[in-house]
């Protein structure tokens, strides 16, 4: 079965677009980025901007994000996947990164929210954007600790 992703979120002030890979079974069910409980998605961006974000109902988290002139969005539009994991992602349609100067006229900066999309790196770094590619906040990525994260997702602010 065809699974499609979500719409970007941001605006004309968004200057640092991070974007994930394709939302999991528990994010599809609850129409929402990063909805698995134990993602620490919403840790790592909130403690990188000083923000209690994993607190915030939902639609909070969102407008907190857009305040701080972060986005977010997914490299793949669609893709066929048995489970959550980007290991099972098969025949996948990328997002048209083409879009991005007019869905977001002030970006700068692209993140990489693990190695999946971190793939799309070089083509987002050839169209002139600094990037970042980030430890994937899925609590499958046990390699290392939210704390070793932290200290990289802090460099979301940072503007290369």
């Amino acid at each position: 079965m065809k699974l499609a992703g979500f719409a970007p979120i941001g605006d004309e002030h968004t200057h640092t677009l991070i974007l994930g890979s394709f939302p999991g079974g528990a994010s599809l069910a609850a129409t929402q980025y990063y909805a698995h409980p134990r993602n620490q998605f919403w840790r790592l961006v909130g403690a990188a901007i000083g923000e209690s974000l994993h607190e915030m109902p939902y639609d909070a988290r969102l407008s907190t994000l857009l305040e701080h002139g972060i986005g977010l969005w997914d490299v793949f539009a669609a893709c066929e996947r048995e489970g959550s994991l980007d290991s099972a992602i098969r025949h996948a349609s990328p997002n048209d990164f083409d879009a991005f100067h007019t869905r977001f006229p002030t970006l700068r900066k692209v993140c990489f929210n693990g190695k999946t999309s971190g793939r799309f790196e070089s083509v987002i770094a050839a169209a002139g954007y600094a990037t970042l590619v980030l430890p994937s906040s899925s609590v499958a990525n046990v390699i290392l600790s939210l704390d070793q994260k932290l200290r990289i997702w802090r460099d979301i602010l940072t503007h290369s």
